[in-house]
């Protein structure tokens, strides 16, 4: 029997690399000289997962803050891009055993994430992770980030692949909701910074990544 999926699509922060946290911290650095920081349960509720210039919009909302959301986002991204020059996000747990379980299935693999490409590409620098991927598709590739389907959909297209052949494995509402409209299965991985979120559209939601792989593999 042929496998069910060709691709494994993987979501970058919260689910390659273990981010979120810095995330959090610098998005209070920023927020700092306005008197504002982000509780960490609001974040972990709201703001986990979602794309810096969409956090933007809602922290200018949420605090009537003066600077306009592509502001605030901008700095946001030089903070982050200045934390990745001399840091790296660390892996999460798993996944160098996770890809080479990939590998030996013959399984192809893409990145699509809301991150920005800088993000990305440190990771695969630092990490010696670029070989392992087909593609990435980042932030910088789409109008609409996730929870928009755009990201996926354009992943599928320059894949070669029909929605039913991909599969998705992110750790956020947002993430998964971005999957499921653009048609593909999608397994969540909750962590510790998203758990709060609802994942109740996912297609199975799983402890770790190597209940994951395991996931994927068994279907056929």
């Amino acid at each position: 029997m042929p496998a069910r999926f060709k691709a494994v699509l993987f979501d970058h922060d919260g689910t390659l690399v273990e981010s979120e946290a810095v995330h959090h911290a610098i998005w209070n650095q920023v927020l700092q000289p306005y008197g504002v920081q982000i509780p960490l349960e609001l974040f972990m509720a709201e703001f986990s997962g979602v794309p810096a210039i969409t956090n933007g919009h809602d922290i200018k909302k949420r605090y009537a803050l003066a600077p306009d959301a592509a502001e605030l986002a901008g700095t946001k991204n030089g903070m982050t891009a200045e934390y990745l020059a001399t840091h790296a996000f660390p892996l999460m747990p798993g996944v160098h055993e996770s890809l080479t379980r990939l590998n030996a299935a013959g399984l192809r693999k893409g990145v699509v994430t809301g991150a920005r490409m800088f993000a990305i590409a440190a990771t695969l620098r630092s990490h010696a992770l670029a070989p392992e991927f087909e593609i990435v598709i980042s932030a910088d590739e789409v109008v609409h980030s996730k929870p928009a389907p755009e990201c996926y959909l354009l992943a599928l297209e320059k894949m070669g692949l029909q929605a039913h052949e991909a599969v998705a494995l992110e750790d956020t509402e947002h993430g998964v909701a971005s999957a499921i409209a653009a048609g593909l299965a999608c397994v969540a991985i909750p962590t510790t910074m998203s758990a709060v979120q609802d994942f109740s559209a996912a297609t199975v939601v799983v402890p770790d990544m190597a209940s994951a792989v395991d996931w994927v593999l068994k279907q056929g």
